[in-house]
């Protein structure tokens, strides 16, 4: 009888989990909700900021809603953020406002206006009302034009001292480079329009001008506000109904850019019947900033929240909703179930290893599917069985830690340098000083280091477990519990004597101890210092772990669940 892991339809699966590492409009079909009510908060008629680690499901959220939005009638713009990286404002907003009109104007060009519902007493109304129609070519017009004024500006040089003559080089052919992009039929969640916007501001050279005042590209925008409230105005007027901004992935603009985007883009919808969709990164955004005057959105008047991080405190839910969405994927390959293909410990390891986050769970399974196979060919009657164990996983774990640092290094640009150190000093903490996989910080320390932990926690270097421990010998005080992220240590528990603590399970005094505590402010030095009193001390047979404490078998029944 055939090893189910090495079905033909495996490797069907092994390509749609591949596909699937990506947030895409194809995969809306495949769209499972990740907390109840998050689908239909996301469609409300309410600003919102959808919080989540890369890979937690943001960009899928907001293509499911995006689409179905559309389907119901209401106008609709999906704007991918990630082509302006390392762009600056005012360009940046420019930018995306041009991409906004654009996904608008193409909305409108397959928008057909309803019909009259008096037909038996209006002949005429069979079709369209003739101010409908007029209406309608009115308002694609004007948001060409509002388009064509928005490219002038990219290829402007700001701030500039102007004489009276113009002349555009480079930049003219550009330009008619975005305007054929915009001109073609654009599917709205597509991102290639913004990377075609991108491109165009990074190339564009400005040629001679001459004239007498100097240039303001933020006086323009500011001039412009009203223009664009009548625009929202029409379309809400036209289609009876509300529209909705998609913005995805704002932690790629400029921190400091981010409040001023998002201030922007709320001045022109508010009181228009437009709303804001806005997914990002928690810690690694700036949506408001209240000196020396307010700007930006604040959550709570202007905005809501959605936050779709499952953390592993609530491990079984995560467990539940990832077994859910690869079920989906193995049920659309028509391959052998879930349970044929990976054995309960080893479903608990993925859920630890990948943090709670959805891509990296697919991501390590695809892994430790090839791992399973492998070590099968070699071994057909391998004491681990025929499913993929958790000894698959570690493996697989270890190798997706190299797609961890370099979307850690893509995601950072602007402070790389501090966080790298920051989590070289927790990686030391753990392995080499305190020898656990957790370990804890102190909840009342609110400082630029421990928001730096907090930053890991987005870009899923740590991961939250708990978040109210005491400790004995600490009354008084609450601790957070944080995981060191597996790809860290897998297959070094033996060689470092990691002590590596069942977080998970009911025993209250497991996570109780003052060893595993961690000060984020302490300096590399410092710690290099502790870490060698503690070598000294294990050279003279004092501080060893037993072999008890650093054993870890995901495989027995009372690890996370009966086999």
């Amino acid at each position: 009888m055939k090893t189910p892991i090495f079905d033909s339809t495996v490797d069907e699966l092994s390509t749609l989990l591949e596909e699937g590492a990506r947030a895409t409009p194809r995969l809306v079909a495949r769209f499972i909700e990740p907390m109840q009510g998050t689908l239909r908060r996301a469609q409300s008629k309410r600003h919102h900021l959808v919080f989540g680690r890369r890979g937690s499901g943001k960009s899928s959220l907001l293509y499911k809603s995006a689409d179905a939005l559309s389907k119901n009638g209401f106008a609709v713009a999906y704007v991918d953020l990630e082509p302006f990286k390392g762009h600056h404002y005012p360009d940046v907003l420019i930018s995306v406002l041009l991409a906004s009109l654009a996904k608008f104007r193409a909305w409108l060009e397959s928008y057909d206006p309803p019909k009259s519902k008096w037909r038996w007493y209006r002949p005429w109304a069979k079709t369209v009302f003739p101010e409908k129609r007029h209406k309608k070519a009115a308002l694609h017009d004007l948001i060409k034009q509002e388009m064509t004024q928005l490219q002038n500006q990219l290829y402007l040089t700001d701030n500039s001292k102007l004489e009276a003559k113009f002349e555009s080089g480079a930049a003219t052919k550009e330009s008619s480079k975005v305007g054929a992009s915009i001109n073609t039929n654009l599917k709205l969640l597509d991102s290639s329009l913004e990377a075609e916007i991108a491109s165009a501001v990074e190339t564009s050279k400005n040629a001679e001008t001459r004239e007498e005042f100097r240039r303001s590209k933020i006086d323009y925008l500011h001039r412009k506000i009203l223009d664009y409230h009548g625009i929202f105005s029409t379309l809400a007027e036209l289609t009876g109904s509300h529209c909705f901004l998609f913005l995805d992935d704002l932690y790629h603009i400029v921190r400091a850019d981010q409040p001023k985007l998002l201030d922007y883009l709320h001045r022109i919808a508010k009181g228009r019947n437009l709303w804001l969709k806005i997914g990002t990164i928690k810690h690694r955004s700036n949506w408001y900033l209240h000196v020396p005057q307010p700007v930006g959105l604040k959550i709570g008047d202007d905005a809501d929240d959605i936050n779709l991080d499952l953390t592993l405190e609530r491990f079984s839910t995560s467990r539940n909703f990832l077994s859910q969405v690869l079920d989906s994927y193995i049920a659309e390959a028509k391959a052998p179930q879930r349970t044929e293909l990976l054995s309960v410990g080893g479903l608990d390891r993925l859920v630890i290893a990948s943090g709670g986050v959805t891509r990296d769970f697919l991501g390590i399974f695809r892994r430790s599917m090839e791992e399973a196979r492998e070590r099968l060919t070699k071994n057909p009657s391998h004491p681990r069985g025929e499913k993929i164990s958790a000894e698959d996983v570690n493996m697989a774990t270890g190798a997706y830690g190299d797609t961890k640092r370099e979307e850690f290094h893509k995601d950072t640009l602007e402070d790389k340098g501090r966080l790298d150190e920051a989590f070289q000093k927790i990686r030391r903490f753990c392995l080499e000083k305190n020898k656990s996989n957790v370990f804890l910080i102190d909840q009342e320390i609110t400082n630029e280091h421990s928001d730096l932990v907090q930053e890991l926690v987005d870009l899923r270097l740590i991961h939250h477990v708990k978040s109210r421990v005491t400790v004995s010998a600490r009354p008084g005080r609450l601790y957070r519990a944080l995981l060191l992220d597996v790809s860290q240590y897998t297959g070094e528990r033996k060689r470092r004597d990691i002590d590596m603590i069942e977080f998970w399970k009911e025993d209250r005094e497991i996570l109780r101890k003052a060893s595993i505590i961690y000060e984020p402010s302490v300096s590399m030095q410092q710690l290099e210092e502790e870490i060698g009193k503690r070598d000294h001390a294990g050279k003279n047979g004092v501080g060893f772990q037993t072999q008890a404490q650093m054993s870890l078998n995901f495989e027995k029944p009372d690890s996370f669940g009966k086999q």
